[in-house]
Formats: structure tokens, sequence, C-alpha cells
């Protein structure tokens, strides 16, 4: 095992212990893990045919640097994805997440940042593709997926299923390495997305399988997943209705792919309908459902109460990336009180980090976690590890940490610093480390709101704000205060056919927080605007809050009622 685990290696050892199970279901298509492999390796074979992989070994490189050409996956979900994550493992270059809903100029910032050299695209984004591809200097590569979008292949561009079909070169292939780079570009949703460089060995140790579920104990070989594959009599069923360019999402895959489990995906990609997930969820007899929040659970929750789908079979909902309101649970538990609600809380950074369970009759306390052995508290200085019991600091993490974000040394050493010899990720989230161990989060400090002197969580606001039965979805975010130098503002969308005034909404969260945390204003929206994983676009809330409130001139509905 060469420095490690390699996710290519994981997939292929899976692949030979269990080569006829199903790995992906999509509409009429079902690929087994034989025939995935085989694609893999055709996809592998073109990408080295091409020239591309490792031209620096990781030992002679700073944590912010790669030494490996980058792969950019510009694809809705599909087995096209998968393919292109192994595949570039396999070939020793390093595949990324692009988000398909950025503009033109998001995706050059992104491509750029990359420094990408080749890209796998769906036929839809083509355009896109084409307007953009003469200001990227490194692309050369470009391969496109084929779709109902009607757009041609691009002039210079390889179909995907050619490159599927392509021989070993007659070089040989390269040895995929522990070392080699897993790399994932962080949402964007409060600054410019960032590229976490990750070892291989390292995220699939913490977050991606290589630790069997409830042990502290990784995988010691790949003889020891190859015989848990085995045993495991046919793996999990998961309906994936994340995007695959969501790190969440990569993650629970290969915790299913390494158990010999099958990804079901359901009939549309392109949008989140309950409907859809539920009725493939039920027919392909799916028993986890990964989901991202109250603006997954919600739509969920309408569909179940229409009594069309028969869920006995769900065992779990697996939250994580963005907290579920306790008033959704609940719901959830009270419509299927047989289910397990898994809440789990990490970042690009960290992997995961904190985890909880809810049963009917045992719900977990909001937004307190258990966490895993190397996930503690800091001080505000960065300086020490906080004891049980002793309050309020930075939520860390130790051990198997990135080795930093792409091309940026000074974020690198601010994110990843040294704390009495060991090295800590300390992306930016604030967190209380309680007497029993247990850890209760607070939130991203970036979008925390310093109103005249108090933190202001916007997550504990927005979970506030949400048990009003009216809210469907809300976002909260601070604007510019004479009077507290900040001061915060709800973007809510009401639930259709609902009605609540603005001193209704924050009546209901003053029964959760306290007055000063209170919204001193409400900006209502037809629709509150999420990244295609449900997380929230802090960005765009706090854009609409402002152009808003400067339309209608005044300082805020209700300012008497939360002064």
């Amino acid at each position: 095992m060469r420095d490690g685990f390699n996710l290519s290696t994981v997939f292929s050892t899976v692949a030979a212990a269990v080569p006829d199970q199903e790995v992906l279901v999509w509409r009429e298509r079902r690929l087994t893990y034989a025939e995935m492999e085989q694609r893999v390796q055709g996809l592998a074979h073109f990408l080295v045919a091409a020239g591309l992989g490792v031209h620096a070994e990781r030992s002679t490189l700073a944590g912010h640097e790669s030494g490996q050409d980058h792969l950019g996956l510009y694809l809705r979900n599909g087995n096209e994805y998968l393919e292109g994550m192994i595949a570039g493992y396999r070939a020793r270059v390093a595949p990324f997440n692009v988000n398909y809903r950025y503009v033109d100029d998001e995706l050059r910032y992104l491509l750029r940042d990359a420094r990408t050299t080749a890209l796998i695209y769906h036929a839809e984004f083509a355009p896109a593709v084409a307007r953009i591809r003469a200001e990227l200097p490194d692309l050369r590569v470009l391969v496109q997926v084929a779709d109902d979008s009607g757009h041609p292949l691009l002039d210079g561009a390889v179909a995907y299923e050619d490159a599927v079909a392509t021989p070993a070169p007659s070089a040989g292939m390269p040895e995929p390495s522990g070392d080699d780079l897993f790399v994932l570009y962080t949402g964007g949703t409060t600054g410019m997305p960032k590229g976490v460089l990750w070892r291989n060995d390292d995220i699939y140790v913490t977050s991606m399988g290589g630790t069997p579920f409830g042990t502290n104990e990784p995988f010691t070989s790949y003889e020891q997943i190859a015989a848990a594959a085995v045993a495991a009599q046919g793996g999990m069923r998961t309906l994936m209705a994340l995007p695959f360019m969501h790190g969440a999402a990569q993650w629970s895959t290969f915790h299913l792919i390494t158990n010999g489990g099958a990804v079901v995906l359901p009939h549309d990609v392109r949008s989140f309908d309950a409907g859809d997930v539920l009725t493939t969820a039920v027919r392909e007899r799916c028993i986890s459902l990964p989901i991202v929040g109250d603006a997954m659970a919600r739509p969920i929750i309408d569909e179940i109460r229409t009594g069309r789908h028969d869920l006995s079979g769900l065992a779990a909902i697996n939250n994580g990336s963005a907290p579920l309101t306790p008033s959704v649970r609940d719901t959830l538990l009270e419509l299927l009180p047989h289910l397990i609600i898994l809440d789990a809380a990490g970042s690009s950074e960290t992997g995961l980090q904190l985890s909880s369970m809810s049963l009917k009759g045992m719900e977990a306390a909001t937004a307190t976690f258990t966490p895993v052995p190397t996930t503690t508290v800091v001080d505000d200085l960065m300086t020490r590890t906080l004891e049980p019991g002793e309050g309020g600091g930075w939520l860390a993490q130790r051990g198997r940490v990135p080795l930093g974000y792409l091309g940026d040394a000074e974020k690198t050493a601010r994110t990843f610093p040294v704390i009495d010899g060991v090295r800590y990720s300390i992306p930016g989230d604030r967190a209380d480390l309680l007497a029993d161990g247990a850890i209760r989060l607070l939130g991203r400090d970036g979008v925390t709101i310093n109103s005249g002197g108090e933190k202001i969580f916007v997550e504990e606001v927005e979970r506030a704000l949400a048990t009003h039965p009216a809210v469907r979805d809300v976002v909260v975010v601070g604007r510019p205060s004479e009077r507290w130098g900040s001061e915060p503002v709800a973007v809510v969308q009401l639930a259709e056919g609902a009605e609540a005034s603005d001193d209704d909404l924050v009546a209901a969260a003053a029964e959760h927080v306290a007055r000063y945390k209170l919204p001193k204003a409400v900006v209502r929206v037809p629709l509150v605007e999420r990244s295609p994983s449900g997380k929230a676009d802090y960005r765009w809330a706090k854009a609409r809050a402002l152009e808003t409130l400067e339309t209608q001139g005044v300082p805020g509905a209700v300012e008497s009622v939360t002064s």
C-alpha cells in the first residue's frame, strides 16, 4: 500500500470482491462494480494517453502546492461523475468539483484558480465552456458527456463514450499513491471559493469510509476492505439527492462503496423533486436518504403527508452541512416514528467532526454533537485547547487534516496553525465545549453579526424564526447600523398560502433567543436561494436584503419591536 489508501484502489478492490453487485442505479441504467471498473479503466487510459498526471511528487511540495494536473468535473449527477473522479485518481490526476450553477465570471475564476488542464462537462454546459475556453491558458483536454440538450460536440473535444473506450497506453499506467490529491472547492457562499487539498489517504480515513462506522480504528489493508465489502452482503442502498459536486455527497458515496453498496439517483437530477425522490427510494428499496437541512426536509415532509409512499423500508435520514430545526426534526419523527435521524457536521477543511442521533422520544439536543476523538475546541487566540466545561472558542480538528489551500500560502498558514507542536485545522466555526465533552456548534464566524459588541450567530436566529409554522425557509444576515455597528435582518420565504406579520415572526423567535438577537427587519422573498446542495447563500441574501431595504427607504418594519 503506497503511502496509504488511494480512492482508485479502494474502488478496484471492492469491484474485484463484489463484481456483480450494483454500484449505481439511474433511470434504466444499472451499473455493476465490474462494469463501472471497466469504464473507469478506459477513462484513466485516456487521461494518461493525453499526457496528464503527476509532474512533482508530494514530498517536494509545500502544503498549498500541487504537482498534479487538475481535472474539472462540470457535471450533474450521473455515473460519469463517479467515473471521472475514480479515473482521475487512477491516472494520478486531481479531479475537483465545479458548481454547475456558476455564471461565466464565477466559472472563469474557478477554472483559472484551479489551473485546470482537463474538463469533463455535460453537453448542456458546452456553450459556457465555449465562451471562456480561450481565457483558460492551461486547459488542453475537453471531454463532453452527451445529454438531451442538443448541443454539438465542441471543436477539439472528445466524446465521453469514446474516451471510456480508450485502450491501455503502450507505456503502461502509473501507480496511484495515498499522497495523491483529493481536491474539494469550498462553496463560496461567504467568499471566493478555495481549493482545499487533502491527501487521498487522509480524506478516506477521516470521512469516506476508511474508518468503519461505529469505530475509531481505520482499516489497515485493502484486504480488510475487500473482506468488509463481502461481509456486508450487498451493502446499503442509498437514495442520493445531493449533487456529487458537494463534498458530503462524495463522502457518503465512498462510505457506500467501501461496503459494496449502491447509489440510487432520482429520475430528475436537475432539480429537487421530493415526490420523485421518495418514489425512487421506495422502488429501489433504499434504506437511507442523505439531506441538507430544512431546505430539503420540508418538501419531503409535505410529500410524506400525501400518504402516497410506503416508507416502512426507509431506516435513516442522514443530515449534514446545514442544521435541521427542532420542529422539522420532530415532524419527521412524528410522521415516521421508526426512523433514525443522524446529524453530522464538518467542513471541506476538516472532514467529518461531529455527529448526533435522534429517535422518536430520544431527540438530540439542538446543535449539540458528539465529537470524533480528533475534534476539540481551542481558545480565541488559538494558543491552547480548552478543557470540557471551559466554554467557547474555535472548533478545531487535529491529526489527519488538509495540506492547505491551492495556491494560497497565507490562508493556509492561518487556517492550519500549529499549537503546541500539533497542526490543526481551524476554518472559522465557533463552538462551546460542554462539561460532558459534547460540543455545541454556534456557527461560522464569517457570517456572525457583531451587534453592539455582542456576537449573534445567524444559524441560531434562523432556527428560532423557523419555529413559526408559516416560515418555509429563512436566512439571516447583517446590515450596517449607526447605533449597533451591525444588526440582523431576516430574509424569509413563507409557506405557500401562509400569512404572518413581521411582528408575528419576531414574536415566535423571541421565545427562543434573547431580544438583542432578534431581526431588526424582515425581508420577504418568493424563494430563498440556496446552493444545489441546500447550503445557505449568504452573499445572495445580504445583497437582496440591502437592496430591498434601500428601496423601501426605511430602517425596518419591526424596528420598534426589536430595539
